[in-house]
């Protein structure tokens, strides 16, 4: 289809799912036919054990910026999600939901719409410079949905954007505790947005190349000094990454952002640092009429043209929803779990490593917590439990990893495996990319062995391996 003002080629059609994904509590609803008129909306929850059914009957519908194809069946569960229609269309629905309703004050989209106008100005070949944009807001106000909309559309007028997840609590192509970056250069999917990262088997979903960095922390405001260091890095490697291809240079970046840096006490330094190391000159914001100003305050005015951001108040949209902690707990172990095994549409096998402990270069990450218990009088008098880590090497004061012995507490973890030697030090771990994940399925303190669970058949050699001991939490049903 075109959207208004915009030719944009068609997409191929994406893929249905081919089983279902959550066995359901209650009996189906039957089919029914759903009449959306032009710039209408259908919203819907559904959660983890439910199974809801959407079928593009007639017209022109997007999740996201994707097209719906017609008559193709799309099964969801355990999520919150927007079809929208510009021209108007029907859906067949079936299937169990929390919630589901038509929502006609949709203004949002065309603004959004508006904005990717303008991105689109700005790649074109007589533009000076590419859009960098940084989308910033508090939680649960569409900053994930806006980024997925513009590199959506972005793609379909046939541009190749690089996506870029600066909130550690969801990963972007990797699960939780990752920062990370993706060029999008193919058609997002219904059923798994950006798609999967590389797999060793066929795919239906488009398969991506994530750089990924590993910050293991559940806000950056937690530790700030080390999310500037790691945020550096990536600044680089994009940098490099499109200075080899040129049209993903000429598309631009787009990058998400965590809701806390919505808070100008802890975080509106490290907004800053992303603005100075990505050479941002777009800043949106959505959901917050005083982050908007402040925005301005501090970065559009008193500049020069060459350094002048613009900074634009976003609407936010009417479907977005907040989601509990019980929600978002669950979102992170089924985005574990596809890690690992895979989705409906293309399921993975995990091989099982088992390795002596002295093969191991553990490196656990060390919380504010794990700073006091330096104290001699921290948890005097109280019992041993399996959080009483043993030290290969005591660690000082001012050091971020700690490099341990396999304890009990590390069953059901996530250790990223590290570019860099299991000798290497701090700096050189901290800034390092990560070639992939391990579950910890079994510490046998006993028998001194682990047994992972990693998505590869191949050793990682000789890799220094960080648990982060925390974020996200362990998982312990995982292969249950």
């Amino acid at each position: 289809m075109s959207l208004p003002g915009l030719t944009l080629p068609g997409l191929a059609p994406p893929q249905a799912s081919a089983t279902p994904l959550a066995s359901t509590t209650s009996i189906a609803k039957p089919p029914r036919i759903e009449s959306l008129q032009p710039l209408q909306e259908w919203r819907f929850e559904v959660g983890f054990k439910q199974q809801y059914n959407v079928k593009l009957e007639s017209g022109y519908a997007e999740l996201f910026g994707v097209e719906l194809a017609l008559k193709q069946t799309y099964t969801f569960s355990g999520c919150k999600g927007v079809i929208f229609t510009w021209q108007g269309c029907q859906l067949e629905l079936s299937g169990n939901a929390e919630s589901e309703y038509a929502g006609q004050e949709t203004e949002y989209a065309v603004e959004w719409l508006n904005v990717h106008g303008m991105l689109e100005g700005m790649r074109a070949p007589t533009a000076s410079d590419a859009p960098r944009v940084l989308v910033l807001g508090p939680d649960f106000v569409g900053k994930s949905s806006l980024v997925r909309s513009l590199a959506a559309w972005a793609v379909r007028t046939g541009h190749a954007p690089t996506v870029m997840n600066l909130d550690p609590r969801e990963g972007l192509l990797a699960p939780p505790g990752s920062l990370s970056i993706v060029t999008v250069d193919s058609s997002l999917d219904i059923d798994n947005g950006y798609g999967i990262s590389s797999s060793s088997g066929p795919t239906v979903s488009p398969v991506r190349t994530p750089l990924i960095y590993h910050f293991p922390y559940q806000s950056p405001s937690e530790k700030p000094e080390v999310f500037k260091h790691i945020t550096t890095r990536m600044a680089l490697s994009v940098t490099n990454r499109l200075e080899e291809n040129l049209e993903a240079k000429r598309s631009g970046i787009i990058i998400d952002t965590p809701g806390s840096f919505n808070d100008p006490k802890s975080n509106y330094d490290v907004i800053a640092h992303v603005v100075s190391e990505f050479s941002i000159n777009m800043i949106l914001t959505i959901g917050s009429e005083r982050l908007s100003s402040d925005m301005s305050r501090r970065f559009a005015s008193n500049k020069s043209p060459d350094e002048k951001v613009h900074v634009l108040r976003i609407t936010k949209p009417g479907g977005a929803v907040e989601r509990d902690t019980e929600f978002m707990k669950q979102v992170r172990t089924q985005s574990l779990r596809q890690y690992f095994f895979g989705s409906s549409k293309e399921s993975l096998n995990p091989h099982s490593h088992t390795i002596p402990f002295a093969d191991l270069d553990i490196y656990r990450v060390r919380s504010g917590a794990a700073l006091n218990t330096e104290d001699p009088a921290f948890g005097a008098g109280d019992e041993g439990d399996d959080y009483d880590i043993p030290y290969a090497n005591k660690p000082s004061d001012k050091t971020t990893y700690e490099k341990v012995t396999p304890p009990a507490a590390m069953t059901g973890g996530l250790l990223a495996i590290k570019f860099c030697s299991g000798g290497a030090d701090e700096q050189t771990i901290r800034d390092s990319g990560v070639m992939g994940f391990l579950y910890a399925a079994d510490v046998d303190e006993a028998r001194k062995k682990v047994r992972f669970l990693a998505p590869h058949p191949q050793r990682w050699g000789d890799r220094a391996l960080v648990w982060g001991h925390g974020w996200p939490e362990a998982t312990g049903d995982l292969v249950g």
